[in-house]
This record gives structure tokens, C-alpha cells and sequence, in this order.
């Protein structure tokens, strides 16, 4: 879980410490940090945040650029997904970036007076949070903006309404004004702040896009559309199920779990040495992952080790493991009790009991003799890549984590073993 936001002074605090204070005028007067940190129309001289990397320094302005072309600031050829790209791309290729994005969304965001602006703002900060997360020392900060807009919609619009009263009694006729804006143009910020609090619990453990290729326009659009469609991957069991209950309205098991299996399978999986130990190619599989969570496996498919990668992927990105957390300590109890380790799985509720039933019985392929001349991966080894998929240690204590590890792998060579999981052939 996310640490207990931090509070306002805290943030304060944080800003005046790190934030790259601008001046203005003829006699450089600083920028309030308020100021600072407010919605800004012209463009920026230098980076929000100190640092000395001069490459930095350099793209943080074009990026301040890109920022405001997204959210409708100001008027760019390109569409609004290439726009992303560019975005996406210089901070998922630069680190030094991202932190630098990520403040200058929250001042885009704060303040504005378009409501659409402001919705485009917080939709180019869940894209971003697809891609890569902010660094251990801002996710504080930007999980306690985030945090305080989790239901906050009236106070928004009725925030919007006095900023533009204000600014009409102060504008005069011969000043451009901003095109106002305050009707609902899309979804409530909300839903934008309460995604993108999943989201970045989610990117701060496992760190984001992996792989050599970099983003894609067909990328950037699935990360859009995740906002109001959740993925197959990082969603409970009971939001994947409901999801697929349109297509698969007759399936008692998530499609994804059945179809990738199957896959590995398909392509020889059970005959292929070190299958589920080797990973397989991670760009291949980043596009094999973008595929299934459009319902579609390609039929170029030839190496079993990417649909392996990818159907442990899913077991370990699932919100809640497959072996909820109330059962943790009975299954760690129970490590070397088969009878006892079997009664644990008729605990479990009827999907979780399912999907485990049918990965169990997925790995006893595997165990066969037959199969384990060829793959060199015994129960043991079986136990011990698959045990961190289903279960999830609590504790920071390394000594703990250690010793449960142990016992983690223990527990699940006791069902591959002793489980019967005959029923669940055929089950789709």
C-alpha cells in the first residue's frame, strides 16, 4: 500500500528545497512558489526543478512545450497521440526527465481555468504513469497532489468559477482573453486522480515500460484507454471476469489465463529446456501483452518462452494474488502438510480456487517425468518460479521474506504434488 500522503507543509517544504526558482520582470524578481506552481500560458525559461545536466535543462523547456500542445494551450500540427509520444519518449529515454514532467503537470493542473485543459492535463499523467514512474524522493509529492484531488469535483468546478470571475473583473477590454471553458469536457477529475493513484502504486514496484523498443502510438492509445477500460493485467480476478463477460459470457476462468496457457502449450512449451526459468524477449513480449489486452493472440507466435513470460507476468501483476492475503500465513503454516495444504485451496473463494486449480494442473503437465528430461525443470524448480506469482510475502524483514520464501516454494511443490485437479480438464 502507499504510504499516508504527506501534508501541505510538508509539501511546501518539499518544493521550496527543490523547485528551480524563476524570476521575471526587468529587476529578475523570484517567482512565488505558489506562482510557481499555478497554470502558466507563455513558455519557461529553464527547468521547474534544480539540476546542473545542461541536456536537461534544454529538452525540460521543449517539454514544457509539448505539455501545453496536449492539453490545448497552445496550437501545435500534431495530433494529440504524437504529441504524447514525443513526451513519453524523452522521459522514458531520459530519466532525468521524468520527475521534471510530472511537476509540470501538477503546475498545468493547478489553477487552470479550462476545465478540458485540466482534463487533458491529468489524462497525459496517467499515459505518462503507463510508461514510467517518478523517483523514490517526489513519489511522495506526486502521490500527495494526486491524493487530494481523489474526490474532489465540486471543489474543482466551483474553484474554476471564482478564478474566472476573478480574472474577468481584472481583464480589460483591450486584453486577449482566454478562451474560457468551465463545462464538463470528459470525465470527472476523479476518475483521472483515482486511476492514477492505482497506477502509480502499481509503476513505483515494477518501474514502468522494460524493454529496448521504444513507446508506440499504439502504446500511448491502449494507456488511454486503460483510464476507463481497465487492462487484463493489474486488475482484480472479479474486474477481469466482469470484463470479459460480453465476449465470454459462458467462461468460468479469465480468458487470458486459458488462452496463454494454451499457447505455451501449443508451441511445445512442455518439451522446450528451461521453459518458465528463461525469460523470453521482453519487447516480444510488451507486444504480445498489448495484443491479448485486445483480445487477440497473434498467430505468428513461435517461442513459448513469450506467452510463458507473459501468463507469469499476469499471475504476478494481479491486484490480489491468486492466494488472497487472508491465506498467506495458513498456506506458510501448512508448508509441509499436503492434506493440510490441499484443505487451504477448498478455503479459497470459488474463482481464486479455480484459477489456482487450473495453474496447478497447467504445471503438472510440466512435472511429468516425460516432459522434465526435456525442460530440466523439476516440481522444485517449478515450485520455485511460479511460488512468487501466487504469493505475497508482507513483511520488510528481509530475515522473514527469507525464511518464507523457503516455505512459499515448499507450499506449492505440495500441490503440484499432491493436488487433484482432475476436474478442471476442459474447464475454459
Amino acid at each position: 500500500t502507499l504510504r499516508k500522503p504527506i501534508s501541505q507543509s510538508s509539501m511546501a517544504d518539499w518544493a521550496s528545497k527543490n523547485l528551480n526558482m524563476h524570476t521575471q520582470g526587468i529587476f529578475r524578481r523570484r517567482i512565488s512558489i505558489s506562482n510557481m506552481l499555478s497554470w502558466n500560458g507563455g513558455s519557461i525559461k529553464k527547468p521547474m526543478l534544480i539540476t546542473s545536466n545542461r541536456t536537461i535543462k534544454k529538452e525540460a523547456c521543449e517539454m514544457f512545450k509539448l505539455v501545453q500542445s496536449y492539453m490545448g494551450d497552445r496550437h501545435t500540427r500534431l495530433d494529440r497521440n504524437h504529441v504524447a509520444l514525443l513526451t513519453v519518449t524523452k522521459c522514458w529515454s531520459m530519466q532525468g526527465l521524468r520527475d521534471e514532467l510530472y511537476i509540470q503537470l501538477i503546475r498545468q493542473t493547478t489553477d487552470n481555468t479550462s476545465y478540458r485543459s485540466l482534463a487533458w492535463g491529468w489524462e497525459l499523467m496517467a499515459i505518462s504513469l503507463a510508461f514510467f514512474s517518478p523517483s523514490p524522493k517526489f513519489q511522495s509529492y506526486l502521490e500527495g497532489y494526486i491524493y487530494r484531488h481523489l474526490d474532489s469535483d465540486e471543489k474543482i468546478a466551483q474553484h474554476i468559477k471564482e478564478l474566472v470571475d476573478l480574472k474577468n473583473k481584472k481583464i480589460t477590454k483591450s486584453r486577449k482573453k482566454r478562451k474560457q471553458n468551465t463545462e464538463d469536457e470528459g470525465l470527472p477529475i476523479s476518475t483521472y486522480a483515482k486511476y492514477c493513484y492505482r497506477k502509480l502504486q502499481k509503476v513505483a514496484v515494477t518501474g514502468g515500460k522494460k524493454g529496448l523498443r521504444k513507446p508506440t502510438v499504439e502504446e500511448i492509445t491502449h494507456a488511454r484507454n486503460a483510464i476507463l477500460t481497465p487492462s487484463l493485467f493489474g486488475s482484480s480476478l472479479e474486474e477481469i471476469m466482469l470484463r470479459q463477460q460480453n465476449m465470454y459470457p459462458g467462461n468460468k476462468l479469465p480468458w487470458v489465463q486459458t488462452q496463454l496457457s494454451q499457447q505455451v502449450l501449443a508451441l511445445g512449451g512442455e518439451q522446450t529446456e528451461g521453459i518458465f526459468r528463461i525469460p523470453g524477449d521482453i519487447d516480444e513480449v510488451n507486444a504480445l501483452k498489448l495484443q491479448v489486452d485486445q483480445w487477440k493472440i497473434p498467430n505468428n507466435l513461435s517461442d513459448p518462452n513469450i506467452p510463458a513470460s507473459l501468463l507469469k507476468l499476469w499471475y504476478r501483476e494481479l491486484e490480489e494474488p491468486v492466494i488472497p492475503q487472508q491465506f498467506y500465513k495458513e498456506c506458510i503454516n501448512n508448508y509441509e502438510n499436503p492434506d493440510a495444504a490441499v484443505a487451504v485451496v477448498q478455503l479459497l473463494p470459488e474463482l481464486n480456487r479455480l484459477v489456482l486449480c487450473y495453474l496447478i494442473h497447467f504445471l503438472q503437465i510440466f512435472a511429468q517425468p516425460s516432459n522434465v528430461g526435456r525442460t530440466k525443470m523439476d516440481v522444485n524448480n517449478l515450485a520455485m518460479v511460479m511460488a512468487p506469482n501466487c504469493l505475497r510475502c508482507q513483511s520488510d524483514d528481509p530475515r522473514v521474506i527469507f525464511e518464507n520464501t523457503r516455505k512459499e516454494m515448499s507450499f506449492l511443490r505440495m500441490l503440484i504434488v499432491h493436488l487433484d485437479t482432475s476436474f478442471i480438464k476442459g474447464l475454459v
